[in-house]
């Protein structure tokens, strides 16, 4: 058996005493939880200091850094986040719909456990108690597989975590880490099908399309956000400009955070200048199409394809003047990801059509992208934005982890 077999296990042998938890016993569980991170929150900094240090001398560009980096009040706000979590109305256990057949059978659907969750994602050390607790509150166990640029912040929480579990009497290997941090390891976690139920990524587009193509164990696809501002003929100017400047700069290595502007040609003249001078705040590029750097001037860099197409993470926006409504659509639907768009309007009849014809997990009539978020949504914590349309589609909560079992009990009923 492989190390990942063997982790695969002992997580189905936990996942089948999670499945018989109380709400109390898991509430106890992550309040124990948050406390022990919230109390170890030096020890943790001090580990999360060896990634940074290592991640500057690779080179690491500077929102990535941001993305790794832990200090006191993110981990204290991580604590938080595990507590909201253990306040979260349990799922587990709740019916769904029952009847009775002429027969006499009582059916019942329940909610129940997915069972084994696997998780792959890159250099982000909050995600693992986020994930970890969002596994437990929904009595999955899970596998984490963190990025090598966090994995002595990862090894730390994960060993917190496991001595809260062991201090309630709980299965620790409800939690579990791989530490190995080789592509073997991963492709191994891809098709680890005999223990592994589902697989979530949440990463880059490199790091979701390598197991959406890899993997032999059923993928809820997550992340990628090339989202787009739509900035329509008939909007509030000042609006959009200061929507805009929310979704680009606030934290540009989001998965929400806006990567593309499309103006109206009507508008365009007034708004490209008014944009600019606010995102120059921030030192943003722009890649702009040939009619907005006759706006803005040629010092803009012209915008590929590609350029369309990216996910840039960074202080960087691509933008193009559309002739239409219709041409902004048509652009989202070929170069957007059905992550998070937006129109800014005040044409109730162009809002309504924006809606319904764009394919996003979220679509956003004057307000921020940045929203789509599962504590912003009410789900606390999200495990990931799903960006696909089967089980699950958008703030991935505690719901989005369970599927349902039929529960038939009769008096002898024979077919």
């Amino acid at each position: 058996m492989t190390q990942i077999e063997l982790l695969g296990s002992r997580a189905k042998a936990a996942s089948r005493i999670l499945a018989t938890l109380n709400a109390g016993e898991k509430i106890e569980a992550l309040t124990t939880i948050a406390n022990t991170l919230e109390q170890a929150r030096k020890e943790i900094l001090a580990a999360n200091s060896l990634d940074l240090a290592a991640a500057k001398e690779a080179g690491m560009r500077e929102s990535m850094l941001d993305r790794l980096m832990l200090d006191e009040d993110r981990v204290l706000s991580i604590a938080r986040a595990v507590r909201n979590i253990a306040k979260l109305e349990d799922p587990i256990g709740e019916t769904l719909h029952g009847f009775v057949t002429p027969n006499g059978m009582n059916i019942r659907k329940v909610r129940v456990p997915l069972g084994v969750i696997g998780i792959i994602y890159e250099a982000r050390p909050n995600v693992t108690p986020d994930a970890a607790s969002l596994c437990l509150k929904s009595s999955n166990a899970v596998i984490l597989k963190g990025g090598k640029e966090a994995i002595h912040s990862n090894r730390c929480m994960v060993k917190l975590m496991r001595g809260a579990l062991e201090q309630c009497s709980l299965p620790v290997d409800a939690i579990q880490l791989i530490e190995d941090t080789s592509r073997e390891s991963t492709m191994e976690l891809m098709q680890c099908n005999r223990y592994v139920d589902v697989l979530i990524p949440r990463g880059g587009a490199g790091l979701i399309q390598s197991v959406v193509q890899n993997a032999t164990v059923p993928v809820i696809e997550t992340g990628t956000g090339n989202c787009h501002i739509y900035i329509d003929k008939d909007a509030d100017l000042a609006m959009g400009v200061e929507i805009l400047y929310n979704a680009k700069t606030s934290r540009p290595s989001v998965c929400n955070a806006a990567e593309s502007l499309l103006i109206h040609r009507d508008i365009a003249r007034e708004f490209l200048p008014m944009a600019k001078r606010r995102l120059d705040e921030k030192h943003v590029k722009w890649l702009g199409c040939e009619r907005a750097r006759e706006i803005l001037g040629k010092e803009i860099a012209p915008a590929t394809p590609e350029d369309y197409g990216t996910e840039f993470l960074d202080y960087i926006l691509s933008a193009k003047v559309v002739d239409s409504l219709e041409e902004a659509i048509d652009h989202i639907t070929k170069y957007g990801t059905q992550h998070s768009e937006a129109i800014i309007t005040e044409n109730l009849r162009t809002s309504e059509e924006f809606t319904a014809k764009v394919d996003a997990a979220a679509v956003y009539v004057n307000a921020s992208t940045r929203f789509t978020d599962g504590g912003e949504f009410g789900l606390g914590a999200e495990i990931g934005i799903s960006t696909q349309k089967l089980h699950a589609r958008g703030p991935m909560g505690l719901k989005e982890l369970t599927t349902v079992k039929y529960i038939i009990n009769g008096q002898g009923q024979v077919r």
